[in-house]
């Protein structure tokens, strides 16, 4: 367990220039004048009265943020918690304190003893599976989670999902191929979960959108595996373009066999997984490929930042963290010291605003954002069609 207190430091960059981005979001979504921040001040400091307690704290509310600390995933916690740390140094900490609780060890002991020990909202967990050994403990004591999974299968009765959606990723770029003019889609699924999931998807975005799946195989992973679905999909139908719902190194390694395979013109589509993967761009064999995700704008000051601060490069999802922590720290102004977290407010309409863009939650509890087209090709890469400033009408 650790504190992720840091004193204000009022009128760093940043801080300015996420608040300014978030109003303006807000604003669009909205149609609102946004209300000029408070002056920040430090909040008290009290001292535990016992080795290892927790201090004393009631002009605060807690805020337990549950992240592998430890383990495989140890890496990838430590960075959202460091961004969590940013978003309450910019913010200037005032209502709310953060203490980080390693899940690694065991999720739901980790949320028992969040809970023992007074915190009153979960950031958190990352893995679907602490997401679902927490979600009861928390429900139980009324607790709500905001977990950064992306597994929508774990989403309600109390729990949301601020994770990227693949299905989302999956519906936005395939609507962008259909407006150019791309009717025929066809499907290169790994096998799993993940594989079913983004299948389902493709088919429902496919209609959705005007258009049909012509053909759809699945791979193992394997070379062998994956030469073979590729071949197969060669002797079916023709297709305009083709979803690859994997992470970049397999379509690294199926682009040069579609193209051998007799669709040298198929445009190659990608999901979410390839926002984490900015090497993509200098693959010659994937320049045109489209993938849709949250805009990175914002993301690459946070990554400034962060670097400057802790002396390595985020991971992608340090922007959870960030943006969970602007959420609070949002809510937190209207939540009475003491009193359960107001829920309700989660369900706003006119949606929330962060390093990764507008975003809302809906009536399932799974985070609705707005997503940006990125086209892959050398010097980063382009948008070719830009996210929508908010959720309109």
């Amino acid at each position: 367990m650790a504190e992720a207190y840091s004193p204000p430091q009022p009128g760093r960059w940043f801080a300015r220039l996420a608040a300014l981005a978030f109003a303006a979001t807000l604003s669009a979504c909205a149609g609102i004048v946004p209300r000029p921040a408070p002056p920040v001040t430090p909040p008290p400091v009290t001292r535990p009265t016992e080795p290892g307690a927790l201090p004393e704290d009631q002009q605060r509310h807690r805020v337990a943020l549950l992240v592998p600390l430890s383990g495989a995933n140890a890496n990838v916690g430590q960075s959202i918690a460091n961004a969590a740390n940013l978003a309450l140094t910019d913010t200037g900490g005032r209502r709310i304190r953060i203490t980080t609780y390693d899940t690694a060890a065991g999720a739901a002991a980790a949320a028992q003893k969040a809970i023992a020990e007074g915190n009153r909202l979960f950031l958190g967990p990352l893995l679907a599976a602490d997401v679902r050994a927490v979600s009861g403990v928390a429900r139980a004591a009324g607790v709500p989670v905001i977990s950064f999974s992306n597994d929508a299968s774990v989403a309600g009765n109390g729990t949301y999902l601020l994770g990227f959606s693949p299905a989302q990723s999956i519906d936005r770029v395939v609507r962008y191929a259909h407006s150019q003019g791309m009717t025929r889609f066809a499907g290169l699924m790994p096998s799993g979960l993940y594989g079913r999931n983004a299948s389902n998807m493709l088919i429902k975005a496919a209609e959705a959108a005007g258009g049909s799946v012509v053909s759809m195989k699945n791979y193992d992973r394997s070379a062998q595996s994956l030469t073979a679905a590729v071949a197969a999909l060669g002797k079916e139908q023709g297709y305009d373009a083709i979803m690859i719902a994997d992470s970049g190194r397999i379509a690294i390694q199926a682009a040069p066999l579609i193209r051998k395979g007799g669709n040298p013109q198929a445009r190659i589509l990608g999901t979410e997984l390839w926002n984490a993967e900015p090497a993509l761009n200098n693959a010659a064999v994937l320049s045109g490929a489209w993938f849709a995700s949250v805009p990175d704008g914002m993301f690459d000051q946070l990554a400034t930042k962060y670097r400057a601060r802790f002396g390595k490069a985020p991971f992608r999802l340090a922007s959870l963290g960030y943006d969970s922590v602007l959420l609070a720290v949002r809510i937190a102004g209207n939540w009475r010291v003491g009193d359960s977290f107001p829920i309700t407010r989660l369900s706003d309409p006119d949606g929330f605003a962060g390093v990764d863009g507008a975003f809302r939650f809906g009536p399932d509890g799974i985070a609705q954002r707005t997503l940006e087209v990125h086209q892959l090709g050398p010097g980063g890469g382009t948008v070719v069609s830009p996210a929508p400033r908010g959720f309109g009408g």
